[in-house]
């Protein structure tokens, strides 16, 4: 896909996609869960386009992920003021037995990169669409409150914002639910390693990341805080 096609083009090459979709599925794809899920993963990740939760985890089966997928990998939303889980993770750990949530931000995030430059003063709320500056909101709030030095280069302070905000996630998914709760940032631009799309375990809820992961993937825990 390509933005310079046309619309009719594009929504050719979404259905030639779905037909080879088809066409790899085994006819009994789908017979454990029409009726049911319970997928063992939630997975919830940034709506960036270069970001792809299946592809990251290498998860073709359905019923095994549970994707949420929204500006800054949000595990929280606002309720009548209050903040509380997102639906997205609220329904699979209550409805589905889901035990595990995943977490994943990414380098060079859009999301948080927009608050930061809201909390600079380089961006005004105003000018942004408001479905938007309510996404943000909670962000904003998270950059303004970061034990984070601003006298960094740019693109290392979004990187490290981007951890932060994987951390704060993980704590408030922690705190309100039984799931085990982990974090990850998906590194586009090599800052935790040489490897394009590799996650890097940055947290637990489980206490330190180093401690849960086995020994055959302890160099995917890395920190750049």
């Amino acid at each position: 896909m390509d933005k310079t096609d046309t619309p009719e083009e594009l929504l050719d090459e979404l259905l030639d996609g779905n037909d080879r979709h088809v066409a790899r599925a085994d006819e009994s794809a789908f017979d454990a869960v029409r009726d049911a899920q319970y997928p063992p993963v939630v997975s919830v990740c940034c709506s960036d386009s270069r970001v792809s939760q299946e592809g990251m985890w290498d998860v073709s089966e359905p019923g095994t992920l549970f994707t949420v997928a929204n500006i800054g990998n949000r595990a929280t939303t606002a309720v009548d003021g209050e903040r509380v889980l997102d639906g997205g993770v609220a329904y699979p750990v209550t409805f589905t037995d889901t035990g595990v949530v995943a977490i994943v931000g990414h380098t060079g995030c859009g999301a948080i990169t927009a608050a930061y430059q809201v909390v600079r003063g380089e961006t005004a709320p105003e000018d942004l669409p408001p479905g938007v500056r309510a996404d943000l909101g909670s962000l904003v709030t998270l950059v303004e409150e970061a034990p984070i030095g601003f006298d960094r280069p740019t693109g290392n302070v979004v990187d490290r914002l981007v951890e932060h905000n994987v951390r704060e996630q993980v704590d408030f998914v922690s705190d309100r639910t039984d799931a085990t709760v982990y974090g990850f940032v998906y590194d586009l631009h090599r800052r935790y390693g040489d490897r394009d799309g590799r996650t890097y375990l940055v947290a637990s809820g489980e206490g330190d990341p180093a401690d849960v992961v086995s020994s055959e993937h302890r160099d995917a825990v890395r920190s750049l805080l």
